[in-house]
């Protein structure tokens, strides 16, 4: 018995690196799995159907259940075809994992609103389509008394939890995903979905471009050592947040090698606090002050 016996999944580019591994450990686990990827290069351009037809091609080889789906996540009509596909092919939904994303680094006194608005619309509206669709489907459900214990797990950064220079788009949108997601988790509830994101650390086509990590991470690894950046090692804490025993909602999670840390979610520092006795601060006072909030 896998940890996923039945339960139908979607998985956004999972043509290659972390949205692949993803893909054959849910299946080894027992899910259906419809396999997305527009195929595209790490900007975005262009399309090829193989590394999708790859994945859902290994996944038949060890005898698991897996289709291929080549639309574009971002795309309103596109993210509808998807879910219906999961819903059609293998009769519901039960989990979708947002994976898709692109990069086009540049600083921000270089960067084209092009460049920004292609990351947003990849990874903030390749979230937003899908699980709005997603979250309609169980919605129906729910109300005609079939709740399906849904999982949505969504992929945010170590770029958008700490900055990283060189990706303010990236950055952005890493984090609003984060801010999504927690949103979700408390609209959602009520219809048994939970939603939970990931902030995993790995050996992809987009940490590969990486300037510093990326010569880094081209450096052969011995095959009696442990491959900390192997992607493979994120898919384990995807799958448990989509199984049905799966205790967190809106919740982070750091993922990296052998370690998974939850991350704090912003707090106010109660410690870190000015007081204005009862009246409007003046400048001038917050000036005299401000060292109280360093």
């Amino acid at each position: 018995m896998g940890t996923l016996d039945g339960r139908i999944a979607i998985i956004t580019g999972a043509g290659r690196g972390l949205g692949r591994e993803h893909a054959l450990l849910f299946a080894a686990e027992g899910a259906k799995v419809v396999v997305n990827d527009l195929g595209g290069d790490i900007g975005g351009e262009g399309a090829d159907a193989s590394p999708a037809q790859e994945t859902v091609q290994e996944i038949k080889d060890m005898g698991g259940e897996a289709v291929v789906n080549g639309d574009d996540v971002s795309d309103w009509e596109g993210a509808q075809r998807l879910v219906n596909q999961a819903i059609e092919t293998f009769g519901g939904l039960d989990i979708l994992v947002n994976n898709a994303g692109i990069l086009r680094d540049r600083v921000l006194v270089n960067m084209t609103d092009a460049e920004w608005d292609s990351v947003i619309k990849v990874h903030m509206r390749g979230h937003f389509c899908p699980t709005r669709h997603a979250a309609n489907y169980w919605r129906a459900e729910a109300k005609e008394g079939r709740t399906r214990e849904a999982r949505i797990v969504n992929t945010a950064s170590e770029s958008g939890l700490f900055g990283n220079p060189g990706q303010a788009n990236y950055a952005a949108a890493k984090l609003g995903i984060c801010a999504f997601s927690s949103v979700v988790s408390k609209e959602l509830v009520k219809y048994g979905v939970k939603s939970n994101t990931i902030a995993p650390r790995a050996r992809t086509r987009l940490t590969l471009q990486t300037p510093g990590i990326g010569e880094l991470l081209k450096q052969e690894v011995p095959e009696d050592k442990f491959d900390e950046w192997d992607p493979a090692n994120v898919s384990p804490l995807v799958a448990y947040l989509s199984t049905v025993d799966c205790q967190f909602n809106g919740e982070v999670f750091f993922v990296f090698s052998d370690q998974i840390k939850r991350v704090q979610q912003p707090t106010i520092l109660e410690d870190k606090a000015l007081s204005g006795g009862g009246e409007r601060f003046t400048v001038q006072q917050i000036i005299d002050s401000a060292g109280k909030l360093a």
